[in-house]
């Protein structure tokens, strides 16, 4: 259908080398915060509708729902920021805006309706938001008028009430529609509200970690906390505390358990580690925290309100130095550090990043709470340096000035983009952000940072852990993963991987037992680096020691796998060291070792765009091939060193450790003994 196109309004422009007044922002104080969302909404405001009910972002793409919906997204996800500043008594000058645009999107007869959900609808996700808002900004309800309300109560509450939703996260979305409406005398369901929330429960597995949904799935990413289940669970402990009293204390119960463990998953510097799905929400990552104080939940010990504080102030402050996530008029684009189509999901649409809103729960703290008063402070100074997760299956770990995951067991319920790289890596870190596959073809592609991938065509195809059964296990008092998969019907893999030790902490082990039913090429994969000469931002040169950068050995690059400069052996291993980024690299330690099988090393030139953070990069691996019928040992050592904090000056040791291998543990050497041979099962 045509459209009439209007003369552009006036909003943020971006030229070359300018920056975002987002990252202008100097972050301390509660009016800093409120200043940095203002950033946000304002280049909204040339891209509503004519009557204000729809914002059509950026960006053109399209996504698995109707671009009505799309622009529905971008109206009602900015309000998880809007809401909280107003409820915490701020003020904004484009306000009306957004309660016009409501009022004319639930307007059946209007000609910019949003239309009525059907089953499984994206309009459902956007509820969620609209509800809190209006649970807390009672401005509203009453600024739609009569008509408006009884329009929004229809729209809201009747249609969704009566559709069916996935069996996720998404019941939560349901549950504030109805609270939304509840809290304004509106007509809502508390049979539906209670319904939901009761099925909502038997996703708790325990250690207060939520499952993001039923039995036979394990997928605990953000959505199991700050994306959605904790975040809303906290949220709704403040808002129907005084009904359901005995509810709110268990989930401020249960956030008392995960904040425990949802600290590791946030560097010194502030970064978060990228796992899963929809990292795209981007700051969204820390909004549990924020959470708990506008739950006004009590801290469990260690942790400190000025350490909450800390995590999420210093986790905008990083967010503030990505200077590329930006569209040219200043709104956030698909991606993450850089617009980025390949990580994205289907159900991303323009308006979709703007679920990073959530991060600004903290505005609907009063400015007197301890979150708001109490001094930063870093809280790597009072938690483990290395903790088993039970509940998702990963080991944290922070030595070295390296914090990072181990992971086992984890995968999402339905077929997703780059499903593998976002759940079944080996390791995730805060630094090194993981990898997608920007293609199907050959290594470049599939640019396989911390994985295995499996080849029976000679390379052109690759196959990694996806599906896997797994088990925390531990041994001679450390934790250690331990998984079995199989990427082909006749090839099983068991897998350990081992967390740093202190006297070698940059290294991790990740271990491989194989059984090949066929003949297999491997690859296996550190994790992957910025690929830019400081000077020039050419490509890596040889490593150069004066200059304290480059590989080793050659990186080649442009498919040319034969070059004899570009190979070293599996023993002296590969490397990469950037100025910007640091070093990692990769060694084979299976020499000597019963059943081991010879590798050789090299730099893989992954393709732009593959990584989360850095656009171009190349990965440290490790290639080998076993024969059919062959029972192999691969031993596999992984080194990770970033940069000195906070661009601290000084001597560069990037490499410092790379000539300290870690002891391959006694148990698994009596593992590996017991083992030799060439019998059927592994």
């Amino acid at each position: 259908m045509s459209q009439k196109r209007n003369p552009p309004t006036q909003g943020l422009l971006l030229p070359y080398s300018s920056t975002h007044p987002f990252s202008l922002i100097p972050l301390s104080s509660r009016s800093s915060v409120q200043s940095l969302l203002k950033s946000l909404l304002d280049p909204l405001q040339p891209f509503f509708s004519p009557l204000k009910s729809r914002i059509r972002i950026p960006g053109a793409t399209a996504v698995r729902f109707d671009q009505t919906a799309s622009e529905v997204e971008g109206i009602c996800r900015p309000l998880w920021g809007l809401a909280c500043l107003l409820a915490g008594g701020g003020s904004y000058h484009g306000t009306n805006l957004w309660i016009e645009g409501i009022k004319n999107g639930v307007d059946p007869d209007g000609p910019e309706f949003w239309s009525y959900p059907l089953d499984n609808d994206q309009r459902m996700v956007e509820m969620c938001p609209l509800g809190f808002a209006l649970a807390v900004v009672p401005g509203i309800w009453e600024g739609i008028g009569e008509k408006g309300r009884r329009d929004l109560e229809n729209w809201l509450g009747n249609s969704i009430n009566e559709k069916n939703m996935p069996n996720t996260n998404w019941l939560w979305f349901r549950v504030f529609a109805n609270l939304g409406l509840k809290k304004n005398g509106g007509k809502f369901s508390q049979e539906r509200l209670d319904a939901d929330i009761e099925h909502l429960e038997t996703f708790y597995r325990g250690d207060g970690w939520s499952n993001d949904g039923p039995e036979g799935i394990h997928q605990m990413d953000y959505y199991s906390s700050s994306f959605a289940i904790h975040f809303l669970q906290l949220v709704y402990s403040n808002l129907a505390g005084k009904d359901e009293p005995a509810r709110a204390a268990e989930f401020k119960k249960r956030a008392q358990m995960a904040a425990l463990d949802l600290a590791h998953y946030y560097d010194e510097q502030g970064r978060s580690i990228p796992f899963g799905r929809s990292v795209g929400y981007r700051f969204a990552m820390v909004s549990f925290w924020g959470a708990l104080a506008y739950a006004d939940v009590e801290l469990p010990a260690p942790l400190t309100w000025g350490m909450v504080k800390g995590i999420v102030l210093r986790h905008l402050r990083w967010w503030q130095t990505q200077h590329d996530m930006w569209s040219p008029s200043g709104t956030l684009t698909v991606g993450y550090s850089y617009p980025n189509m390949y990580m994205a999901e289907n159900y991303n649409s323009p308006g979709s990043p703007y679920w990073a809103c959530l991060a600004f729960i903290c505005l609907a703290v009063p400015e007197t709470h301890p979150f708001w008063t109490s001094k930063e402070e870093d809280h790597w100074s009072v938690i483990p340096k290395v903790k088993a997760l039970k509940q998702p299956g990963h080991i944290m770990s922070n030595l070295g000035g390296h914090c990072m995951l181990l992971s086992s067991g984890q995968a999402c319920s339905y077929p997703m983009k780059g499903t593998h790289a976002k759940y079944g890596c080996f390791a995730y870190s805060s630094t090194y952000a993981y990898s997608v596959p920007p293609g199907l073809f050959t290594l470049e592609q599939y640019a396989l940072a911390s994985q295995l991938g499996l080849s029976d065509d000679g390379g052109e195809y690759w196959k990694t852990r996806r599906l896997s059964t797994s088990a925390m296990e531990e041994r001679e008092g450390s934790p250690v993963l331990v998984s079995i998969w199989a990427p082909f019907v006749d090839v099983q893999i068991k897998t350990y991987l081992i967390p740093p030790k202190e006297e070698t902490p940059n290294w991790h082990l990740r271990v491989h037992h194989i059984l090949a039913g066929r003949e297999v090429m491997t690859a296996d994969g550190s994790f992957a680096i910025c690929n830019e000469r400081e000077e020039d931002g050419r490509y890596l040169g040889l490593y150069d020691a004066t200059k304290g950068e480059g590989t080793q050995p050659k990186l080649i690059g442009n498919y040319d796998l034969l070059t004899p400069e570009a190979w070293a052996p599996g023993r002296k291993g590969a490397f990469a060291v950037s100025k910007k980024a640091g070093a990692v690299g990769i060694r084979a330690l299976e020499d000597g070792v019963a059943g081991g099988k010879e590798r050789m090393a090299n730099l893989v030139n992954a393709d732009p765009n593959s990584n989360l953070v850095e656009s171009r990069t190349t990965i440290p691996t490790l290639q080998g091939t076993i024969k059919k019928g062959e029972k192999v040992w691969y031993v596999t050592a992984v080194y990770a060193k970033p940069p000195p904090a906070n661009g601290k000056k000084g001597a560069r040791k990037d490499l410092d450790g790379w000539d300290k291998l870690p002891e391959i543990p006694k148990w698994l050497k009596d593992e590996i003994s017991k083992s030799s041979g060439n019998g059927s099962k592994l």
